[in-house]
């Protein structure tokens, strides 16, 4: 077995056969699994104790730490190592839902319990979800994160499927008890597969960084370090634009316009899995390549077909051309988030790469979902295809916004070691 915090060569292998990345890659896997049954058995859990006014106050819970403290996971993550500070979150998830599970046993939870329980773990995600984005420079070699951050991708896609069935299956044999047990053994999986990931120091790139201070003062230091960094702060803000206007559309308008069209639960089915098939297989495709000549153009040619195809979703008479324009619009969303984490994780400066990937993560997680009221309520005055057309129009200023940036248009991805293309 490589002993723990073992230093990798220069160059590390082809991502998708290196058992370094693939370690990683099943941790990652395990956790994100877990949490798919996690939510399973929360939601269930706060419906069993009230009803469905219950079940969004326990997730809404879950989520306000997570959006507040994002950030500040970021600074831990740049002060320490952000290997420990995944250790310790994921321990931490571990233990908090065994524990839930064997109270679950024993009596049935009160909702303020279950409350209690999502803030709790919401706090824990933020520490783990920037120390898990700022971890890939330091288990492969520059030339590889593209296909890193592809099998990322993947990972998260098939998550999403394999982890609320899971979590129905683990329930309906053993009920909530159950099922928060099988999510902390995921957790449990997960720990000794990290431990044998080997990690690189990563040497500053000296751009004027203060000596560290005070978690506030790291905290504005890092904020002005994206605002300020020439590649990094326009693919930021593309990226927040685009979570603001596509999100709620997917998420929130998807149903309501399934409802309007009557194409029913089982055509929303459709488009969501054509939605997720594309955006697998835009994943993909940068895990087999590794690498896209003119990575910034391609980045933003994907952006405004993703966006084209989500705003004419709604108008289109047929179901199938709905799930042939989902495929497109994923398609165009997995290469492009995939060529934006690539490219933001090569430039940063690893002393700042906890506090960027928060600051990633809570456009995803914190700011985009408060459209989801305004979706709904314009949708429910206008109708779908004035809301999904706006939508997607004001996504496109996210890819405009990146186009003017000259960074952007000449970002290129690092090449192997020995390839002059």
């Amino acid at each position: 077995m490589v002993p723990a915090g073992t230093v990798l060569p220069e160059h590390a292998a082809p991502a998708h056969r290196d058992g370094n990345v693939l370690r990683w890659l099943a941790a990652y896997t395990a956790s994100l699994v877990g949490d798919g049954v996690y939510f399973v058995a929360l939601g269930w859990s706060a419906q069993k104790a009230g009803g469905p006014t219950q079940v969004g106050l326990v997730m809404a819970a879950g989520a306000l730490p997570r959006a507040l403290l994002m950030l500040g996971g970021g600074v831990l993550a740049d002060r320490l190592d952000p290997r420990r500070v995944l250790l310790g979150s994921d321990a931490l998830r571990c233990l908090l839902v065994l524990s839930v599970a064997a109270g679950i046993a024993l009596t049935a939870p009160a909702l303020w319990i279950l409350v209690a329980v999502a803030l709790v773990f919401g706090a824990v995600d933020a520490l783990f979800v920037p120390a898990i984005g700022a971890l890939p420079p330091r288990i492969t070699s520059p030339d590889q994160l593209a296909r890193v951050t592809g099998l990322r991708s993947l990972s998260v896609r098939l998550s999403q499927i394999a982890g609320p069935p899971i979590g129905g299956l683990a329930m309906g044999i053993g009920g909530t008890a159950a099922a928060f047990t099988v999510a902390g053994l995921l957790f449990a999986l997960s720990l000794p597969l990290l431990l044998t990931v080997r990690i690189r120091p990563l040497a500053a790139r000296g751009e004027g960084r203060p000596e560290p201070g005070t978690v506030g003062r790291d905290l504005v230091d890092g904020l002005r370090y994206v605002r300020r960094h020439r590649l990094i702060g326009p693919l930021v803000t593309a990226c927040a634009v685009c979570e603001l206007g596509l999100v709620g559309p997917l998420n929130v308008g998807m149903v309501l316009l399934n409802a309007e069209r009557g194409w029913g639960p089982s055509g929303y089915g459709w488009i969501v899995s054509g939605f997720g098939a594309g955006a697998a297989a835009g994943a993909a495709l940068l895990t087999v390549v590794g690498r896209l000549p003119r990575a910034g153009l391609v980045m933003t040619g994907t952006l405004f077909a993703g966006c084209a195809g989500a705003a004419a979703v709604a108008l289109v008479p047929a179901l199938w051309l709905a799930v042939l324009l989902a495929l497109v619009t994923g398609l165009g969303a997995g290469v492009f988030s995939t060529l934006n984490n690539a490219l933001i994780q090569t430039a940063a400066d690893p002393a700042y790469l906890g506090r960027v990937t928060s600051v990633v993560m809570l456009t995803m997680v914190g700011l985009a979902p408060l459209g989801y009221p305004l979706v709904g309520a314009a949708i429910g005055t206008w109708g779908a295809a004035p809301v999904f057309v706006g939508c997607g129009a004001f996504a496109g200023l996210g890819a405009v916004i990146a186009l003017a940036s000259g960074a952007v248009r000449r970002a290129e991805l690092p090449r192997r070691p020995g390839t002059t293309a």
